[in-house]
């Protein structure tokens, strides 16, 4: 048996392949596992996808189209002077995928292509006349992206969550921002509950940092900034490319330092770049993220002791201050993966493990300084956290494909490679919930096309998904403390004991000497 997971994704796509059994494994794409979802039409109507068309970008940018996931509903798109439909758009990106796919799978594999919970029939046929078009084998199976991060969370993490309980899945990627509540039954997953913003992604936290640079430079250099961000000559979009490409850079590297530079382009300087200051400018976007998630899981109606956990997928979600909101927020310490990039399509490809007959809910935890400084707890009922260099986070297995040239800076921020976990210790415990009344039945959201009852992973049609390598800490154990100051207790005990017979001996000598 061949299959190949694809998730694609807005600003990037992700796909890998299962073969005979064997862990799947992720496709690289010029040396990387995250292939951009961009295209370019070429001078002679030809479709060019991914690093090819980011490079094409900026000598001809009317020819480029750098998220047609968001154009979806547009049923067209004007290339230079071309229409062209969005499912060859898609098509184009899939073909990319294919083309490394036949590498490993041969001719003959099965292909199971991801989408957001709350697309419609109409957007779901898309996707499909775009792996037509691009002459993938069959047709393809398809799955809500929530459904398959639970699959992974169960088939790969080995979460606990047996029949009736249901995992909240945060899904920060690139473009768009995806919170669903999945319920697990015998017969499968199905979406309880689902809601979206789509203008929260990493790519306006790259924006927002490009414009707080903006406002420190801009002032003094107000022509050479303005030349950098509307550029109208090939200097200066490669200028743009470079920027954008450190600003992205930067920013991951802030997951794991409290500083980095900056290198700005035509001002030829090094702009110096905190931790906190990133994080200010980040924090009103995720705040928006964790209140959607709160109501995506009020939606869902759930008791209590029915939420096993919150699940962090996508590659903007390693951010450490996603995972500290989420803590502060709802009490609850998210499990997060050394590469949330990877989570959704590697679920789309696994076979889940029988469900267990007990249920484990989610750990509910103060929010202390002590909660948000020490490590989670790994034990019965919890996932391994992820090591800094594999792990359940990471794609099982080396990955397919001999390592091509590094990408160039691309003409639209956009990670190239997978982003290195910061140094906290990956969550693995589930996460508890806040408490809801037991469910009246799945809701419903106009214009988010929320299904009006559970969607079964059959009626809904194939999976995806990626992920990242820091937590939120708990508690130190009472017991230890306890057994601390037990400890310190007997060793003033021994200290008194010690005195009183060193003052009766003194004594004892005294009554002897004037004896």
């Amino acid at each position: 048996m061949r299959a190949v997971g694809i998730d694609f994704g807005t600003s990037h796509t992700v796909a890998v392949v299962a073969v005979d059994g064997a862990p799947a494994r992720p496709l690289l794409f010029d040396g990387s596992p995250l292939l951009p979802s961009a295209v370019y039409l070429d001078p002679g109507g030809r479709l060019v996808a991914g690093q090819d068309a980011v490079r094409a970008a900026r000598l001809d940018p009317a020819r480029f189209e750098p998220n047609p996931k968001r154009r979806v509903d547009e049923g067209t798109v004007l290339l230079g002077s071309s229409s062209v439909a969005v499912s060859s758009l898609i098509g184009a990106v899939l073909a990319r995928v294919g083309e490394e796919a036949r590498r490993w799978a041969g001719e003959a594999y099965s292909v199971v292509l991801t989408h957001p919970a709350g697309w419609s029939s109409v957007r779901c046929e898309v996707l499909v006349a775009a792996a037509e078009s691009a002459g993938l084998p069959g047709t393809p199976t398809l799955l809500a992206e929530p459904v398959a991060a639970a699959r992974y969370f169960t088939a790969v993490l080995r979460g606990t969550m047996p029949p009736g309980s249901a995992l909240a899945v945060y899904d920060l990627g690139g473009g768009t921002f995806d919170a669903a509540v999945v319920r697990r039954s015998p017969a499968g997953f199905s979406v309880l509950s689902a809601h979206g913003l789509a203008d929260v992604g990493g790519l306006d936290l790259d924006q927002a940092l490009v414009e707080h640079l903006g406002a420190a430079y801009s002032p003094s250099r107000t022509a050479v900034w303005n030349a950098l961000l509307t550029p109208t000559d090939t200097a200066h979009r490669r200028q743009r490319a470079l920027l954008y490409d450190d600003v992205r850079g930067t920013k991951e590297a802030l997951s794991r330092t409290s500083s980095a530079d900056v290198h700005v382009p035509g001002l030829e300087v090094a702009a110096h770049v905190t931790r906190d200051e990133l994080e200010a400018l980040a924090r009103p976007m995720l705040a928006r993220t964790v209140e959607c998630l709160e109501r995506t899981i009020a939606d869902a109606r759930l008791a209590e002791e029915d939420l096993v956990g919150v699940f962090l997928v996508g590659g903007s979600s390693r951010m450490p201050l996603v995972a500290r909101m989420i803590h502060q927020e709802l009490g609850i310490a998210p499990t997060a993966l050394e590469q949330p990039e990877t989570v959704v399509a590697q679920g789309a490809v696994s076979v889940e493990p029988a469900p267990p007959g007990h249920r484990v809910p989610a750990q509910r935890r103060p929010v202390t300084p002590q909660t948000m400084l020490m490590p989670p707890p790994v034990g019965p009922g919890y996932p391994a956290p992820a090591g800094p260099t594999g792990g359940p986070g990471a794609a099982s297995g080396p990955p397919l494909s001999a390592p091509a040239s590094p990408f160039g800076g691309p003409a639209y921020p956009a990670p190239t490679s997978p982003m290195g976990g910061p140094t906290y210790p990956a969550p693995a415990s589930p996460a508890g919930g806040p408490g809801y009344p037991p469910p009246a039945g799945p809701t419903s959201e106009p214009g988010y096309s929320a299904p009006a009852g559970p969607m079964s992973e059959a009626g809904y049609p194939a999976p995806a998904s990626p992920a990242a390598g820091y937590a939120v800490p708990v508690q130190r154990d009472r017991a230890a403390r306890t057994m601390s100051t037990a400890g310190r207790a007997g060793l003033a005990w021994v200290v008194i004991l010690s005195v009183l017979v060193f003052v009766a001996a003194v004594v004892l000598v005294v009554l002897l000497a004037n004896g």
